[in-house]
């Protein structure tokens, strides 16, 4: 005879096998296993879930999601989305399934008292914009009754992807644009900051010095191009044309008189006079209105969401230009952003254009060459770009206008006509304007006879017309 076995609380039971004319006699059950048996039934298994948060990431880097979750009840499935679409549509980036897998790879779990704690984690090597966005954890376990149930429960995260700015600029509004000496004029800096997410923090700096600017309303709705409004609060100065400049019109070469008008419409209405090549001058006299101490700035920032994800931030600064003192003033744009260690920044230094650089090409030009006038650059580095305006000293241009604007003069098929003429160019931006002047030499040229052009440069009769008129000549001598 086997021994008898025991059972838990010392109590013995029969495991001895029973005869064939033997019978069974039933275990009683005590009400405290009857309790136990009827709550394991009664309650489902417990069942919690939740995600450890995240601070904001930068692109790039590597970012772990931890999914905890603690229950009683044996596991079924771990499931990660990706919620897209305002969470209309999740995406499956984990699954891991009980009844068909035993790769634990994600997953670690430990015992804490009766319940059993998990920890399921999901890496994402370089983050990318794109990741940005809710996550969520689903897990489910068997009910403890029956397990054609499962309990499921979930938890959420949303994660953060910052970008930092990837291109900062400082461009000038409204440019190029002419010079005004007796007329005050608003210049606008507008610093673009593109590839950032979230929007950053722009400021301005005058000589490394924060800029105090009043804050400018945001644009109405619907107008493209918002300019604010005239800055300045003053009346002109009552002394139209300064005495200084009054006597250089007597006595410099000839040069008019400044109007209220920009210099950009004076070339049409001179006359054919002769002048003098006066030296490349940087216009410096300016009304006493001018003399201004402290500027005050008007300061707005804009964001405009891009189809990647960044923002596109634009921050102006506007002002009444003083060309007295703001000439040579070193401005910069500097951006903080939370995915920056330091700031970025871009700079641009406010300068007159002065001493411009002209080359002619062909160096030697013919009779019936097409002549090429440009400016390739200045004495020293402009900014904002300068406006440029060709005109002919005395005269009008070859093709019959007043004055060309661009940066390259084109005189096609040059007549003879032209030898020794003179070409004025005109740069100017809201900080000043200078004035350079170049002659033109033709040559002859030898597979053209003389007197055979006009004055545009073409040739003045075709073969045929030449050769009735001789014949035409013979026939009226022989008559006579």
């Amino acid at each position: 005879m086997q021994p008898a076995a025991l059972a838990p609380h010392g109590r013995a039971i029969n495991t001895t096998k029973p005869s064939e004319n033997s019978t069974l006699t039933p275990c009683p059950i005590l009400p405290w296993q009857l309790t136990s048996l009827l709550l394991f039934l009664t309650f489902p298994a417990y069942l919690t879930v939740s995600i450890e948060p995240l601070p904001p990431v930068v692109v790039g880097d590597t970012v772990t999601l931890k999914c905890n979750f603690k229950t009683d009840g044996k596991m079924r499935e771990i499931v990660w989305y990706r919620v897209t679409d305002g969470g209309t549509i999740k995406q499956k980036i984990f699954t891991f399934d009980a009844m068909f897998s035993t790769n634990f790879s994600h997953m670690e779990n430990y015992r804490k008292r009766e319940d059993l704690v998990y920890q399921s984690t999901v890496r994402l090597p370089e983050v990318r914009i794109s990741d940005n966005g809710p996550y969520e954890c689903h897990v489910g376990i068997y009910d403890r009754a029956t397990r054609e149930k499962v309990v499921l429960a979930s938890g959420n995260i949303f994660l953060n992807v910052m970008a930092p700015p990837t291109s900062i600029s400082v461009l000038a509004a409204d440019t190029p644009a002419p010079f005004s000496r007796y007329q005050a004029q608003n210049f606008t800096l507008v610093c673009v900051v593109s590839g950032g997410k979230p929007a950053p923090l722009v400021y301005f700096k005058r000589d490394g010095e924060p800029i105090e600017a009043t804050p400018l309303p945001e644009p109405p709705a619907g107008t493209g191009s918002w300019a604010p409004r005239n800055l300045l609060h003053r009346d002109l100065d009552d002394t139209k044309v300064p005495k200084s400049l009054a006597a250089e019109g007597e006595v410099g070469g000839g040069r008019p008189l400044a109007t209220a008008d920009p210099p950009r419409g004076l070339a049409a209405e001179r006359g054919p006079v002769t002048e003098t090549i006066p030296e490349t001058v940087v216009s410096r006299e300016f009304p006493r209105w001018v003399h201004v101490a402290e500027p005050i700035y008007y300061f707005r920032h804009t964001h405009a969401p891009v189809s990647d994800g960044t923002v596109e931030a634009r921050a102006t600064l506007t002002w009444t230009l003083n060309p007295q003192i703001d000439n040579e003033a070193l401005f910069s744009c500097e951006v903080k952003h939370p995915a920056l260690s330091m700031p970025m920044q871009s700079e641009v230094t406010l300068v007159a254009p002065k001493g411009p650089k002209i080359t002619m090409t062909p160096t030697r030009a013919r009779v019936g060459d097409t002549v090429r006038i440009l400016v390739q650059g200045f004495q020293n580095e402009v900014f904002p770009e300068p406006l440029f305006t060709w005109t002919r000293v005395g005269s009008r241009l070859l093709d019959g206008s007043a004055e060309h604007d661009g940066k390259e003069l084109v005189l096609e098929r040059v007549p003879a006509e032209l030898n020794g003429s003179m070409y004025r160019c005109t740069a100017q931006n809201p900080l000043g304007s200078t004035d350079t002047h170049t002659r033109l030499i033709v040559f002859e040229n030898p597979n053209i006879p003389r007197g055979t052009e006009d004055s545009n440069g073409s040739l003045t009769g075709h073969r045929s017309f030449r050769l009735v008129l001789a014949l035409t000549l013979t026939v009226i001598l022989e008559l006579t």
